[in-house]
């Protein structure tokens, strides 16, 4: 539970409850796609069963699950069926059809392949911290967070977040980090990283498994690479990536989080504990070590 962590500031105007938030989520329930539906989103039980809750509430901190299916047609496969439609009615009209009518042949193509194309499912943990009002979302990229944000904002009255903005960047930071090899209390630096290039060359040098206190590196930033990857461990218990825009990756929890769990101290309410547990010391510990949260306005 949780490999990424996307955070956000939630609103002082919606009232964190976690009955209203059931009752809201009920309003827009997960449904596979139909034969020629494309894509098709919305919420699922996060335990997992068929007709359980939609918030579920774990030492306080509320556990949510968003669901996607989406269809793909293969472009080759597409560009083949409109293909042979064209020359069909150019074999019978004489004429090759225009801009707008191929348009139409690649939907009418696209509509008659999507009931046989492979669909593929994938759910977000999404974590809903009241007492902090933070929103967290295990999403690697940013458009699966906005999405669950917007649709957290359709059923939830007054729901309305912020993302977090720190005194000082990801970027600045973990430069500052890099060269003095004097990374923030708390953390450690860890063995990976990756450096971009500012300027119109975009190079990209990446380190893996690699000790980051060598000359080397202070080089690449002082001559104008920038680092976009950085790993580190926080209080020996949790290892991640952190990124220049703040996107906390490859999280990991290491085995002193479990030393002293019983074997049947495992499945989802204790996943839920531990991870939620964990993290929400780790990030405030992680917005002080960049200068502290910028208050917006």
């Amino acid at each position: 539970m949780f490999k990424n962590i996307i955070t956000f500031r939630i609103g002082a105007d919606c009232a964190l409850q976690l009955e209203t938030i059931e009752e809201s989520l009920q309003k827009m329930p997960f449904v596979e796609c139909g034969l020629t539906q494309e894509r098709s989103f919305g919420w699922v039980p996060p335990r997992g069963d068929a007709h359980g809750l939609m918030a579920e509430s774990i030492g306080g901190q509320f556990i949510l699950r968003f669901m996607t299916e989406s269809k793909a047609v293969p472009a080759s496969v597409l560009a083949r069926k409109v293909k042979e439609r064209a020359a069909q009615i150019e074999a019978s009209t004489g004429r090759k059809p225009g801009k707008k009518e191929s348009k139409e042949l690649k939907e009418e193509a696209k509509q008659a392949l999507l009931p046989m194309a492979f669909s593929k499912l994938s759910s977000t943990t999404v974590w809903i911290d009241p007492a902090q009002r933070l929103l967290v979302i295990d999403a690697g990229n940013q458009s699966r967070a906005d999405e669950i944000v917007t649709c957290l904002v359709k059923v939830l009255d007054g729901f309305a977040v912020t993302e977090l903005q720190t005194q000082t960047s990801a970027g600045v930071a973990m430069a500052e980090w890099l060269t003095t090899q004097e990374p923030p209390a708390g953390f450690n630096i860890d063995k990976e990283c990756e450096l971009k290039a500012t300027d119109d060359t975009k190079a990209v040098v990446r380190y893996s498994k690699h000790p980051l206190d060598i000359e080397e590196i202070r080089q690449h930033i002082a001559t104008g690479k920038a680092p976009t990857k950085l790993a580190m461990t926080w209080d020996d218990r949790v290892s991640f990536v952190l990124t220049d825009t703040m996107l906390v990756k490859k999280v990991q929890f290491l085995d002193v989080v479990f030393e002293g769990n019983k074997p049947e101290d495992s499945g989802f309410d204790a996943d839920a504990a531990i991870a939620t547990g964990e993290l929400k010391q780790l990030i405030p510990d992680l917005l002080e070590a960049l200068g502290g949260e910028m208050a917006l306005g």
